[in-house]
């Protein structure tokens, strides 16, 4: 009923999720929206001064987050044709946020350019923000059970049209 609190730990919620994508609970985090989400992860595994990578298009919390946690961060160019240069993830030293399909081009990388990204260097964390990934392009949440520095954050706000829930929810290794 409405006069008791919510379950802190989202339980149920969490289950669900996690049935859905073929997870344990403990691999799934649930926040107040995916820029809550977003913002643990910043909060949770980046100290001062920690460098991390995104492109100079995309959506603009990255910038903001980066900025506001103190990052050293590099922002690369999209090609011409507003598409990812994915070498420039794959060569760079430090983390790596992306959103696929990036926020506002629409252009998606395939599950294969993230893997490359992604296996290049097991010490990095590699954070893919789906929030579009239902309009036509393909998770990469199976990766989660390859790579331990992979993290993918997903909205119930976009094409599950509900915005207002405020649900944001990422999946990755449990540690």
């Amino acid at each position: 009923g409405m006069g008791f609190y919510s379950d802190p730990h989202c339980h149920k919620l969490r289950q669900a999720i996690g049935e859905v994508y073929g997870f344990d609970e403990k691999n799934v985090f649930v926040g107040n929206g995916a820029d809550e989400v977003l913002a643990f992860c910043m909060m949770s595994f980046f100290r001062k001064g920690m460098k991390i990578a995104f492109p100079d298009i995309t959506y603009d919390f990255y910038r903001t987050y980066a900025t506001t946690y103190n990052l050293d961060f590099t922002q690369f160019p999209l090609n011409d044709d507003f598409t990812i240069n994915v070498d420039d993830y794959v060569d760079y030293d430090g983390d790596v946020i992306l959103a696929n399909p990036n926020n506002p081009t629409g252009i998606a990388i395939s599950v294969s350019e993230i893997e490359r990204i992604v296996k290049k260097n097991p010490e990095r964390m590699v954070i893919i923000d789906e929030a579009y990934v239902d309009y036509g392009n393909e998770s990469c949440i199976p990766l989660v059970r390859k790579y331990d520095n992979l993290l993918v954050v997903q909205t119930f706000s976009k094409s599950r049209n509900m915005a207002g829930a405020r649900i944001g929810f990422a999946i990755a290794n449990e540690d």
